[in-house]
């Protein structure tokens, strides 16, 4: 239950925070806001609701971002339009550098970055001001936003339950309305739990649509989240391009997403994964919402049908693999330390040491794994045009615990295998959109994952406008505190 903020009325909620994104940068296009107006609107939206949440994390000076928001208004005045994202406040994840803000990984306080990440550059060029950074896990390890710099983030819809990680601080301030879109990052479902968990959108592309540096496909990717498709896809339209200094990346125009999503899905065949036939423990009730989804699917006119068993067990086994290579490779350095490994939290350490214990045959072994699963997942869209599967095993659990150790009375062997639903996406490289799937007993959100082919994020997101239009969670049941 929500008591901490019951005595501040709704009416106290500035109106432009309510906006969805598209609509606001209309309204500041058209002049109907100044941008010092809306930024005045979402630093007023965090100072009353942060504090709940605890999702926004080093904040930049009030003064300045006005003093931004008046040069973007003074810009407007000039005849010059940035782009969709003109005098829009962001906050981008502290696991990515924004100029001017350090990016502690919730592990420890650094320097201020010197440069952005490629699309936090582009997002500032669109027209962005970055107001702070949102809250993340310890490195970004585990569901579950908590940390020893900012403490936990906490759920939108129940303050005493997490807010999914690790994009958890992103997902908890859309909720809010701290923040009109929100940058995230999955490795294992760290767009997607996040987002099924405080009841509003993410999408974790394929590889190579939003660039990153290096030559090998990392299974970390980022991604966008908003609270609707049309504002999910403008994201995308700014974060994703080809850039010289990323290989892998795509060349497609990303002009694209910035198309109409209105399509007529009628016919398209869905194939819903589930549990895996029973191979996933699942918290009761998480099924029941997600098949009503899939029931609105159909309600939509597409054909949805129970996908043939895979080889899930296997992909788990090499998805291992790949965590400890990524994961161990990034934080060896931090390990090497004494004094830092004395303070890195035991999943940091767990990898780290599984890491070591590499060896070139295993890392053979990943890579054979990964080609193989891709393939198994790929023979499905022979047959199907979408997969549709949970995005998380349980509903949003207590906030003072660090992790699910049971789900339904079966135990988990390691502090992400109740995130196990994610890895076969993240393994297999198809682009997953997460929808709301509605609310169980408890009050607290769950979603779906709609899977795509290899780079179809368009047709992903068209299909998701048409269910959104159909179900629209995300405006239909507000967090508590904002109604």
């Amino acid at each position: 239950m929500v008591t901490e903020l019951s005595g501040i009325p709704s009416a106290s909620v500035p109106e432009p925070v309510r906006l969805d994104a598209v609509e606001l940068s209309w309204s500041i296009r058209r002049r109907e806001l100044t941008c010092e107006q809306v930024a005045e609107a979402f630093l007023t939206q965090m100072d009353r609701f942060n504090p709940l949440v605890n999702a926004i994390v080093s904040r930049a000076d009030e003064q300045d971002v006005l003093a931004q928001a008046r040069a973007r208004d003074a810009e407007l005045d000039r005849g010059e339009w940035a782009g969709w994202m003109h005098g829009f406040p962001i906050a981008v994840k502290d696991l990515t550098d924004a100029e001017g803000f350090p990016t502690t990984q919730g592990f420890e306080h650094t320097g201020a970055a010197t440069e952005d990440a490629i699309f936090v550059r582009r997002m500032r060029a669109a027209g962005a001001i970055v107001v702070g950074k949102t809250n993340v896990p310890e490195f970004g390890l585990g569901s579950h936003t908590f940390n020893p710099l900012f403490g936990t983030t906490t759920n939108p819809y129940d303050p005493g339950r997490a807010a999914g990680g690790s994009s958890g601080g992103a997902a908890a301030a859309l909720a809010m309305r701290l923040l009109p879109v929100a940058d995230g990052s999955d490795f294992m479902g760290s767009l997607r739990n996040p987002a099924a968990f405080c009841n509003v959108l993410s999408l974790r592309p394929g590889f190579g649509r939003i660039p990153a540096p290096g030559f090998v496909g990392d299974p970390a990717v980022p991604g966008p989240m908003a609270r609707t498709v049309r504002d999910l896809a403008m994201l995308l339209s700014t974060m994703a391009g080809s850039d010289e200094r990323a290989p892998l990346s795509a060349p497609q125009d990303p002009a694209v997403f910035t198309g109409a999503l209105d399509r007529d899905v009628s016919g398209l065949r869905i194939g819903w994964v589930g549990d895996f036939d029973g191979y996933l423990a699942t918290e009761p009730g998480v099924l029941d919402l997600c098949r009503g989804a899939a029931e609105r699917f159909a309600s939509l006119g597409c054909v949805v049908e129970p996908v043939p068993r895979l080889p899930v067990e296997r992909a788990w086994d090499t998805f291992l693999l790949w965590r400890r290579w990524m994961v161990g490779e990034k934080l060896h350095d931090v390990y090497r330390s004494p004094g830092s490994r004395a303070r890195m939290k035991p999943e940091a350490l767990y990898e780290v040491e599984g890491y070591l214990e590499l060896t070139v045959q295993d890392i053979a072994a990943a890579r054979a794994g990964r080609d193989a699963w891709r393939e198994s997942v790929s023979e499905l869209f022979d047959r199907y045009d979408f997969l549709l599967a949970p995005s998380a095993q349980v509903f949003p659990f207590d906030a003072g615990s660090r992790w699910p150790d049971e789900i339904d009375g079966r135990p988990m062997d390691t502090y992400h295998r109740w995130m196990e639903v994610a890895a076969p996406w993240t393994l297999s490289g198809h682009p997953v959109l997460n929808l709301p799937a509605g609310f169980g007993a408890a009050g607290v959100p769950t979603g779906v994952s709609l899977v795509g082919r290899g780079h179809g994020e368009w047709s992903l997101l068209q299909l998701g406008h048409a269910y959104e239009q159909a179900t629209d969670w995300v405006h239909a049941v507000l967090p508590p505190a904002l109604t």
